[in-house]
């Protein structure tokens, strides 16, 4: 994957998803190609999950990893299929094979990477994994439908 000419900061993931706080999973994009993404959450004690889960232990929900690699595989799947600015939007469809494999806690930056396992112009399917220092902490498979928003 090549780093990106021109930085993809928050105002062209705002642009691309139309996620917002709190539901707002990817911080920045570290680089990006036709096929794969990678992108940062920097996980901060301030989360509002944390204060339930689990007082005194806080870990971010597997569910919101998973939501995370989405989010960045949509930014992938705007930008690959040249969809930026047409309203278009991408839609979970399916989960499957996703493991948990490490907690994430409050000051831990995820690295969320995710490509192509199947492009189509209606339905993708995706892999995703994310870690924390070269450190697994879940792995996924996911099908996404694009569509009017």
């Amino acid at each position: 994957m090549s780093e990106l000419a021109e930085p993809y900061d928050t105002a062209k993931i705002l642009a691309a998803l139309p996620h917002r706080y709190p539901m707002l999973l990817v911080d920045r994009v570290v680089s990006i190609s036709d096929e794969e993404i990678e992108a940062v959450k920097a996980v901060s004690f301030n989360e509002g999950f944390f204060q339930g889960h689990f007082p005194g232990r806080p870990i971010m929900p597997g569910v919101l990893q998973i939501e995370a690699l989405a989010q960045a595989a949509g930014i992938l799947a705007i930008e690959s299929l040249g969809l930026a600015g047409t309203g278009k939007l991408v839609y979970f469809m399916a989960i499957e094979e996703a493991k948990f494999r490490a907690p994430v806690t409050p000051g831990n930056l995820l690295t969320l990477r995710a490509g192509f396992v199947q492009k189509r112009a209606r339905v993708c399917k995706f892999w995703g994994k994310a870690t924390i220092e070269d450190k697994v902490t879940c792995d996924v498979n996911f099908t996404a439908m694009i569509a009017d928003g």
